[in-house]
């Protein structure tokens, strides 16, 4: 099982995510953080400075991971009332926030883990306020390729589940209702001195969900004998150090007011009627 606090890889496309924002001119007054405790604290710290005056929700969807944020994260008495004197931001806030409220939602590391993306995706969109905007990482396809293709040469089940291409998930954000989705991925290569840190990285990521893995424990000669496989097998950088790919998916998108499309008979959700009315008053004219 994945540890309860952020691997350095999480904590690394964090920041690189976080150098994508001085692109973003919106400032949002409220905006959630989705699973912070996964995605990095270092991340989140720096996120709360940026946006200092405004309202953090952090969600967690684990109690434990829940517990854990509330811990780290909540400050100490005399930081609240400093806080508060100094005119800083409003209390941290440990649930989601008001359907169409949020004008930024931050989910690093998280969607290659959902069971149903595309219907996490539709909880970010209802979460969002119109124009709001969606920043996400991922890991995509080419991630561990050298110990998949090991595995698949020796004729074992899959080392890991089916990741995501990039262009899909644009497609599924554009099915999902949002708008003008901009995506861009990297590769990182890792080295590691051992199998036995790679396999640690591995099992620190997150698990195989694939419902063609083994499903029983295997035991010690077995990990052994991987380990030896790797060590064999792998490719190696220049240093002599075991070598593994990592494919990092960036996605930014916004959430564009709700078009309806009219028929004789037409059903209008209350938030979208709501939506409608909210631009109808800002396009009047005083």
């Amino acid at each position: 099982m994945a540890p309860g606090t952020a691997p350095w890889l999480h904590e690394e496309v964090a920041q690189r995510m976080l150098d994508r924002l001085q692109w973003i001119k919106l400032q949002p007054a409220v905006w959630a953080h989705w699973g912070a405790v996964r995605g990095g604290l270092q991340a989140h710290a720096a996120l709360v400075k940026r946006y200092s005056r405004a309202q953090c929700h952090v969600i967690e969807t684990s109690p434990r991971r829940n517990a854990l944020a509330r811990d780290v994260l909540v400050p100490r008495l005399w930081k609240r009332i400093w806080r508060v004197l100094s005119g800083g931001g409003s209390a941290m806030r440990f649930d989601a926030p008001a359907a169409g409220s949020a004008d930024m939602l931050w989910a690093n590391m998280a969607l290659h883990e959902a069971a149903d993306p595309q219907a996490l995706l539709a909880t970010w969109h209802r979460m969002l306020a119109v124009d709001g905007f969606v920043m996400f990482s991922c890991l995509g396809p080419d991630t561990a390729r050298e110990v998949r293709e090991l595995y698949e040469a020796l004729g074992w089940p899959p080392a890991g589940h089916q990741l995501t291409d990039m262009h899909d998930w644009g497609d599924m954000l554009v099915q999902t209702g949002f708008a003008e989705p901009v995506m861009d991925m990297e590769r990182i290569t890792l080295t590691f001195e051992t199998p036995a840190r790679l396999l640690q990285e591995l099992r620190e990521l997150g698990r195989n969900f694939h419902p063609e893995r083994f499903g029983a424990l295997r035991g010690r000669k077995w990990k052994a004998a991987l380990e030896q496989l790797i060590s064999e097998r792998l490719p190696r950088a220049e240093d002599g150090r075991l070598s593994l790919t990592f494919e990092v998916i960036y996605g930014h998108a916004l959430k564009a007011r709700t078009k309806i499309k009219m028929s004789a008979l037409s059903a209008v959700s209350v938030e979208d009627m709501r939506s409608m009315l909210q631009s109808q008053r800002g396009m009047v004219k005083k």
